[in-house]
């Protein structure tokens, strides 16, 4: 399965989505990222440890507190993570991501950690790094 392959299912199977790393602030990317995916259809469980509501979602503070929101809420679990962090975090969200049976982790731009990607993809989890969930939702949609 090629990358964009991967992407496409990714895109077109998940429903709902944590963002790691979702800022209050509205001039950051993964602000209005997460605003993006929740305009279009995703169910978006924001986490940030250090605020409680963005973009008026609630804000959770790991990705264990979204997981049991998210089977709360719609019945199902989180299907993908999008990571806004610096890759020292990656490590502790892979091992999260694997624990919690989450299907899919995507890293965005600039973000990039092999060995926690080796990791998840050893355990079954498809796996996108240093790339842009909006630009290839964008795309995708045209």
């Amino acid at each position: 399965m090629s990358q964009l392959d991967v992407i496409a299912e990714m895109l077109r199977e998940s429903k709902n989505i944590a963002v790691v790393g979702m800022s209050d602030k509205t001039t950051r990317a993964s602000h209005h990222i997460g605003r993006y995916l929740a305009d279009h259809g995703y169910q978006v469980f924001p986490v940030n440890p250090s605020v409680s509501v963005v973009a008026e979602m609630t804000c959770y503070p790991d990705l264990e507190a979204a997981q049991t929101a998210a089977k709360e809420q719609t019945g199902a679990g989180i299907d993908l993570v999008d990571v806004f962090r610096a890759p020292e975090h990656v490590p502790a969200i892979a091992k999260d991501v694997i624990r919690l049976h989450i299907p899919y982790l995507w890293l965005q731009d600039g973000v990039i950690h092999d060995e926690a990607i080796g990791w998840a993809e050893g355990a079954g989890v498809k796996c996108v790094q240093n790339d842009c969930i909006f630009r290839r939702h964008a795309q995708m949609a045209e």
